[in-house]
């Protein structure tokens, strides 16, 4: 389905990932990357520096955002075979030709450090974090789409571990890229991350009044039954406060 739906609307042809990999749902990814256009003003073009952190094997980021806005794309990861992955994809299709590049993160405990370069900057950070705190989490879910879903229990959703699960779920790990962000101001315009669970809204909340951050929003996203919400945040300087809340 995913095959068909690239190359169809984003002119894509080959797009494969490696056995037991995360294989993402198109339209949810699109709008995400449909709202970083918003917060942009629809901004396009290769002068569109977004950065993609964990791009993964599958890189949809990167080949959704430069066909719908021509912008240009660095994906980081902490996975190699991903990495490589994601440059295959890149390598066969020629319209992502110069338009994205990829860079591994050597730390699983950094997020922008080790990636961003000293002076270098970009339009948007982009983030689909781990959502699960543990292995055991991760595989509960599992079990519980496969029911709900009645497929056979042997049915694998795919994923891997650094794509599934950080110690502390999504919230430790959002929490530490504000730290980061804070740290890195002016790396990027705004900074962006999705966020599945609802409950964990109040603790980002907290953590972005506390770095510092002079424009929050957060934004609810649904496709079909999933509901997710997009976090983003800026340090603009004189900016007014806005926390617009639709989740």
């Amino acid at each position: 389905m995913n095959r068909a739906l690239l190359k169809t609307y984003y002119s894509v042809p080959h797009w494969d990932i490696p056995e037991g990999y995360l294989c993402p749902p198109i339209p949810g990814r699109a709008d995400y990357v449909h709202h970083v256009a918003d917060l942009l003003a629809g901004a396009r073009g290769e002068a569109v520096r977004i950065l993609d952190v964990g791009t993964g094997a599958n890189c949809i980021y990167p080949i959704i955002g430069h066909a719908e806005y021509g912008w240009r794309f660095v994906g980081s990861d902490v996975d190699p075979v991903a990495l490589e992955s994601a440059k295959r994809i890149v390598e066969s299709n020629p319209s992502l030709s110069g338009a994205v590049e990829l860079r591994l993160q050597s730390s699983s405990e950094k997020i922008l450090e080790g990636v961003v370069r000293d002076g270098e900057s970009f339009d948007a950070v982009m983030c689909n974090p781990p959502f699960h705190a543990s292995r055991e989490e991760a595989e509960e879910s599992g079990r519980r789409k496969r029911e709900n879903l009645g497929v056979p229990a042997k049915r694998n959703f795919g994923g891997q571990g650094g794509e599934l699960w950080f110690p502390g779920g999504e919230a430790a790990f959002v929490t530490n890229m504000i730290r980061e962000s804070a740290e890195r101001k002016s790396c990027a315009r705004w900074f962006t991350t999705l966020i599945s669970k609802k409950e964990n809204i109040p603790m980002i909340e907290k953590a972005l009044k506390k770095a510092g951050a002079t424009e929050r929003r957060v934004i609810g996203m649904e496709q079909g039954q999933k509901k997710s919400r997009l976090v983003a945040w800026c340090f603009r300087s004189g900016a007014l406060l806005s926390l617009a809340s639709s989740a």
